[in-house]
Formats: structure tokens, sequence, C-alpha cells
């Protein structure tokens, strides 16, 4: 009997009994295409393992270190990820809707065309991680750390991002209508061609960040920080921008018909050509 046959007789054995072993060691195992369903690997070693394909819906992965693991494909669906190592992880094209991800390091993860509908990962560490063309719509990243991370044509449509840290994060065109972001942190993102169609950025933080061509049609921005940002050819149709900090901002070719700029600070800013209401204040 080979040895991913008797690792998985194990894990069949242990599933079958639903007992409770924690901290097992799996490190470097393959279990390619395996069938784990509803199994408990709490605090389990999966370092470098072979999960390629695996199923692991509905499984307690919690406080689980999966460093460097290979994950593709794999289903995860309602999985327990909570405090879990992911980092270095790869999660590309994997199901994770519903998973609880919650305070998860998935520092350096590849997240690419995976799909996290639903899922839960708030307060998780997504620093540098890459989730472009991921699946995020409904998601909890609520005070997620997203630094630096790659969200390129992400969906995060209605998902919860309230005060996560996207500093330096790449969302160009990303799909994020709806999203709650009161409070986040985007400094120096680029959010270029990103649509945030009614999305609310009260008290965002969007100091040099990159929204050329963004689509914020009816946004919230209400005491936004967009200081030296470029909102050059943006779509602010209708966007509230009451009490919004605009110093040197760049607004040019921007539309800015039926925006709300009330109290707002616009000194320096740049509205050449800008399409505008006749009683905008400046």
């Amino acid at each position: 009997m080979s040895n991913t046959e008797e690792l998985l007789n194990i894990l069949s054995e242990i599933k079958n009994l639903n007992e409770k072993i924690r901290g097992l060691n799996l490190s470097g195992a393959n279990l390619r295409v395996a069938n784990l369903t509803d199994v408990n690997l709490k605090g389990a070693n999966l370092l470098g393992a072979n999960l390629n394909g695996a199923n692991l819906s509905n499984a307690n992965l919690s406080h689980a270190f999966f460093s460097g693991a290979d994950l593709t494909d794999a289903d995860l669906r309602s999985a327990d990820l909570r405090y879990a190592n992911l980092t270095d992880i790869n999660l590309k094209g994997a199901r994770l809707d519903y998973a609880n991800l919650q305070y998860a390091n998935l520092n350096g993860a590849n997240l690419s065309h995976a799909n996290l509908s639903d899922a839960d990962l708030s307060g998780a560490d997504l620093t540098c991680a890459n989730l472009s063309h991921a699946d995020l719509r409904y998601a909890n990243l609520k005070s997620a750390d997203l630094r630096q991370a790659n969200l390129t044509e992400v969906n995060l449509s209605n998902a919860n991002v309230r005060s996560a840290n996207l500093l330096g994060a790449l969302l160009t065109e990303a799909n994020l209508t709806l999203a709650d972001l009161t409070r986040a942190h985007l400094s120096e993102a680029k959010l270029d061609s990103a649509n945030l169609t009614d999305a609310n950025l009260t008290l965002a933080d969007l100091r040099g960040a990159n929204l050329r061509n963004a689509y914020l049609r009816n946004a919230i921005l209400r005491a936004a920080n967009l200081n030296i940002a470029d909102l050059s050819h943006a779509n602010l149709t209708l966007a509230d921008l009451s009490d919004a900090k605009l110093f040197n901002a760049d607004l040019s070719h921007a539309d800015l018909r039926g925006a709300k700029l009330d109290s707002a600070e616009l000194r320096g800013a740049n509205f050449n050509e800008a399409m505008q209401d006749d009683d905008l204040p400046y």
C-alpha cells in the first residue's frame, strides 16, 4: 500500500469515527483529489501538502498550518479556517464560498479566480495576496489587512469592507458596486476604471489614490479624504462629496453633474474641462 493510500485510510477512519485529533502531522502529504468532507483537522500540520482538487467542504481546519500547500481547485465550501496559517498557499480557482476565514493568515496567498462569495474574512491578513478575478460578492472583509494585495478585476459587489486596510492595493477594473467601504484605508490604492456605483466610502482614506476613469455614480464619499487623488475622467454623477477633502485633487474631465460638494475642501483642486452644474461651490 502506498503512503498516499495509507494517509487516506487514516483520514477516512478519523472522519468515520468523528475523532478530534489536534495537531495531526500531514506535512508534505499527497492528498490530491482526496475526499475529506466534514473531516476534523483542527490544528493539523499540512505544511507543503498537495491537496490539489481535494474536497474539504465543511471541514474543521481552524488553527491548521497550510503554509506553502497546494489547494488549487480545492473545494472548501463552508469550511472552518479560523486562525489558520495559509501563508503562500496556492488556492487558485478554489471554492471557498461561505467559508469562515476569520483572522486567518493569507499573507502572499494565491487566491486568483477563487470563489469567496459570502465568505467571512473579517480580521484576516491578506497582505500581498493575489485575489485577481476572485469572486468576493457579499463577503465580509471588515478590518481585514489587504495592503499591497492584487485585486485586479475582483468582484466585491455588496461586500463589507468597513475599516479594511487597502493601502497601495491594486483594484484596477474591480467591481465594488454597493460595497461598504466606510472608514476603509485606500491611500495610494489603484482604482482606475473601477466600478464604485452606489458604494459607501464615508470617511474613507483615499489620499493619493488613482481613481482615473472610475465609475462613482451615486457613491457616498461624505467626509472622505481625497487629497491629491486622481479623479480625472471619473464619473461622479449624483455622488455625495459633502465635507470631503479634495485638496490638490485632479478632477479634470470628471463628470460632476448632480454631485454634492457642500462644505468640501477644494483648495488647489483641478476642475479643468469637468462637466458640472452651475451651482457647485468653486
